[in-house]
Order: structure tokens, then C-alpha cells, then sequence
């Protein structure tokens, strides 16, 4: 029997690493429930929903979530896939994040297990960002670097049924970050990918809630005014120096660091101590758990 509602976080507790898929909801049939009942069975260990770019269709979110929920339980024996999304707004400053919680309570709302905010330049926005995903009965960490959540009565509703939950209280108990909460469910990631937030990574990286980050090659790549070339293996000096910067933070305050990974550098990505694997890559991961001796079922 599973020990969480959230395997990836399960997953993470017993130090393995957890390998997504996923895609921006450009295309109209991604976010629906057919889908979601097909994608319950997925290799992966949670499904990224990319609303950065894509369409932030809430109605698409909440049938692809039922979706799931027809088609499980997984594998695994839990409930549904975790599944995190991607937030449109940009993490730069406390102000643009407390204007848009509005996106953090619906996306919340609809039952998904995280959130992953991109381009987090400063330590106040990933604050904010970090309580606008808490409820106020949820205190670990106020005042040691956190003020209380926002979250408000009503979004649980429909959230806790795509837990498997019936009570509101347990609900709201269980819908807290991991690991500041070690019984919470809630899975929050950062994009560190601006030289501001390069620069603040220490900072950013202290504030309590946060589960995992990555250094996001792409955006970091503009940020340093570097042009990438299409098919171009050669990676500038700089990004490489910037992912060890982010990976050093991250070790220093108990974030599992993201990095990409093929079935040729798996073994050297986990042994680097990467424990979020991108690259959307089904043979990477059957290798990776083969050489962690994974245990739970896919």
C-alpha cells in the first residue's frame, strides 16, 4: 500500500529519483479527460503541466484530473499520478506574485499535487509564492522566514476528492509543502533562470516550502544575452557554472536539485546527486531505477 497520496514525494523520501513527462497545454485535447484516464497508467513518476506558455484552462485541468481519477488507481496502488504545473506568472518580485495568487488558488482548487514557478529572481516573491499555496491553520515555519498562508475556505471542495479524501480538515492538513511540512503533499519547484535570480539563488533557496529547482538552461541563456544555436552539443562556460551555482544552493538547504538526463548519463546524473530528472525519457528511466534498484511499480 502507498505511504502518501503523492508518490513523488514518496519517491524522493526514500532518496530515489523521480523522472516526468509532460507538455505546455497548446493543443486542445491535452487537458481532457480522455487523456487523463490514458495518461493514469504513465511511466513516468509525475506528469508536468506547462501553463507558462500554454493556455491556462482551468476547465481542461479539472476533466483531465477526473480523468485520471477513472483510470487509476496507478500502478503503483496510489490514487493518480502527482501531477505539478507550471505557473504563467514570473517570479520576480513579491507585488506580481500576491496581484496573481488568483492562479495559484485555482490551479490548487483543482486537486494537482504542485506548482513549479518559473523565473524566480527574488527570495520576497518565492515568500509570497510560497504562502499564497499554504491555508492559515498550516503554521510550520511562520516566523522563521514565512508569514501565514492565503489559501481560503471553499478550495477544497473539489481538491480533495481527486485525493481520495472526504474531510475537509484532512484536506487542508495534507495540502501543505513538503518538506517544511513532513506530512504534506504539496510538491513546489522553482526555475531559477534569470541572472536576478542566479545572483539571489543562496536567498531564494533558503526560504522554507520549497521541495526542488533547476537551472533553466534556456532562460538563463537569454538572461546572459547568449544565443543559441540549433543543434549546437556546446554548452557556454557560463550555464555550466550557473547550474553548479543553483546545485551548490539547493544542497546547502535540503532542495532536490532538477537535471536532464538520457540513457547514456543517467548514472552520472544521479550519482551528481540530481534526484528531478527531465528529458521526458522512458529508457533513461528504466535504467535510472534499475541502477537505484527502485522498488515501487510503475
Amino acid at each position: 500500500m502507498p505511504n502518501r497520496i503523492n508518490r513523488a514525494i514518496e519517491l524522493l523520501e526514500e532518496d530515489q529519483p523521480i523522472y516526468y513527462t509532460g507538455l505546455h497545454t497548446f493543443s486542445k485535447d491535452f487537458l481532457s479527460f480522455e487523456q487523463g484516464k490514458k495518461d493514469s497508467k504513465t511511466w513516468a513518476d509525475y506528469i508536468n503541466i506547462g501553463m507558462e506558455h500554454g493556455s491556462f484552462d482551468m476547465t481542461g485541468l479539472e476533466a483531465y484530473m477526473e480523468g485520471l481519477m477513472a483510470g487509476g488507481p496507478t500502478n503503483s496502488g496510489h490514487i493518480t499520478p502527482p501531477v505539478i504545473v507550471e505557473l504563467p506568472v514570473q517570479g520576480e518580485t513579491e507585488a506580481i506574485i500576491q496581484y496573481n495568487a488568483w492562479q495559484i488558488r485555482q490551479i490548487l482548487a483543482r486537486g494537482v499535487h504542485g506548482i513549479l514557478l518559473c523565473e524566480a529572481t527574488s527570495p520576497d516573491a518565492v515568500r509570497a509564492f510560497v504562502e499564497s499555496c499554504r491555508y492559515k491553520l498550516n503554521d510550520a515555519g511562520v516566523g522563521f522566514g514565512l508569514r501565514d498562508g492565503t489559501r481560503g475556505v471553499g478550495s477544497e471542495f473539489m481538491a480533495k476528492k481527486k485525493w481520495g479524501l472526504e474531510d475537509d480538515n484532512e484536506y487542508r492538513d495534507k495540502a501543505d509543502p513538503w518538506p517544511l511540512n513532513p506530512r504534506g503533499e504539496l510538491l513546489l519547484g522553482l526555475k531559477i533562470e534569470t541572472l536576478g535570480g542566479l545572483n539571489n539563488c543562496e536567498q531564494i533557496l533558503s526560504i522554507p516550502g520549497i521541495g526542488f529547482a533547476e537551472m533553466g538552461p534556456g532562460d538563463m541563456s537569454m538572461s546572459m544575452k547568449i544565443r543559441r544555436k540549433p543543434g549546437d552539443k556546446k554548452i557556454d562556460p557560463r550555464i555550466i557554472e550557473a547550474s553548479i551555482r543553483v546545485k551548490e544552493a539547493c544542497d546547502k538547504n535540503g532542495v532536490k536539485f532538477l537535471e536532464t538526463g538520457s540513457p547514456e548519463t543517467i548514472v552520472d546524473v544521479i550519482k551528481s546527486g540530481a534526484r528531478v530528472i527531465a528529458g521526458q525519457d522512458q529508457k533513461a528511466a528504466e535504467v535510472g531505477r534499475k541502477y537505484t534498484n527502485r522498488k515501487m511499480k510503475v
